[in-house]
């Protein structure tokens, strides 16, 4: 097994921001496998992973510096987001007949929490052993527009399994909705090194929400058979992105929520990728009903990151577990209203494996 891995700079993370430290944490498993992580965001920085060859990669794509994750255009590199995942339709939803603004922060709606959602905010972190990490928030009432004071916590474990878990716990004192994720980049032949076109990707769906010309969802639930949707089958990412598709114009490829058959259980695979040159495979696990995939579609080269590689057109792609996009302004999907005498909880799994 080589050590081809390359750990930053903990300093270069440590900084005072509005009163509160960030830091950098690792996170490593007895196969080697490392996983760097910030409060920043309660984001994934890195994930070193072997090859068939025993050679590791750093598979997601990120920043080298707290400074770049600052100043970056995509904001999203490896972070939770919240409070509510995915786009919601003129940013604005009703609860128990009040009607709640939301920050507009993508043309007329909102996404991905707002202005400054929890992959801006400095959470509380605590290294719980070598293979765990903490995250706490306490989002305030009224926060970017969402009801409620809503605690948040988020726990990183790197098993000896090869897997990352990702568990979501959160409460709050007033109804709220709520819907949490994780945003990683991935490509599995190491971050910054191609187009992922050529992955092979399994999503166990039959169906998908389509979208309209802003990418929020219609409201309707449509079979992917025979559709550029259709992953029931391994399948390259790239080979139907060039068909004449009214729903692929829409998201300028794939950006979109899939119906996952996982009857909620972390027992059921609810995707599989494939990189068959570095025999590389990523297994997605969740209690979710939903999956966002996103092809890279709006990375542009212009951004720098870890190992000064330019992260090009498509050269990553995104599994979101998630419950679907706008559910409070579709009550015929998945419900995402929290209130205080419940407890959200959600897990996302992303397991590693080599094929030869």
């Amino acid at each position: 097994m080589k050590n081809d891995i390359k750990l930053l700079n903990k300093s270069d993370f440590q900084k005072n921001l509005n009163g509160k430290k960030t830091d950098l944490f690792i996170l490593r498993n007895k196969n080697g496998i490392i996983s760097e992580l910030t409060n920043y965001g309660a984001r994934v920085v890195s994930l070193w992973v072997p090859d068939i060859n025993g050679s590791f990669d750093d598979i997601v794509l990120g920043c080298s510096t707290l400074d770049d994750y600052i100043s970056i255009k995509e904001r999203y590199f490896g972070a939770t987001i919240g409070r509510y995942a995915n786009r919601i339709k003129n940013g604005k939803f009703k609860i128990n007949n009040t009607d709640f603004i939301l920050k507009k922060n993508n043309g007329p709606n909102h996404l991905h929490g707002g202005n400054i959602g929890y992959n801006d905010v400095v959470w509380e972190g605590k290294q719980l052993d070598n293979q765990t990490v903490e995250f706490k928030y306490l989002s305030k009432n009224m926060e970017e527009g969402y009801p409620g004071n809503l605690n948040v916590k988020v726990i990183y474990h790197l098993s000896d399994q090869n897997e990352l878990k990702i568990e979501y716990f959160a409460n709050t004192d007033e109804p709220t909705y709520v819907n949490l994720t994780h945003h990683s980049f991935f490509n599995l032949l190491g971050a910054g090194n191609g187009n992922i076109n050529n992955h092979l990707l399994y999503i166990n769906a039959k169906s998908f929400t389509p979208i309209d010309s802003k990418l929020i969802p219609t409201g309707k639930i449509e079979l992917a058979e025979g559709t550029p949707f259709d992953f029931n089958t391994l399948t390259k990412i790239g080979k139907r992105l060039n068909d004449e598709d009214e729903q692929l114009k829409f998201g300028n490829g794939y950006d979109h929520n899939f119906v996952l058959n996982n009857s909620n259980s972390t027992d059921i695979l609810a995707a599989r990728v494939i990189e068959k040159k570095s025999g590389r495979i990523l297994e997605v696990y969740t209690n979710e009903p939903g999956m966002q995939l996103y092809g890279g579609n709006f990375l542009d080269g212009k951004t720098i990151g870890k190992q000064s590689k330019a992260y090009n057109y498509r050269s990553a792609f995104c599994l979101e577990t998630q419950h679907f996009p706008d559910s409070p302004n579709n009550p015929n999907f998945p419900n995402t209203l929290l209130k205080p005498k419940n407890n959200y909880y959600s897990i996302c799994i992303y397991k590693f494996l080599v094929k030869k």
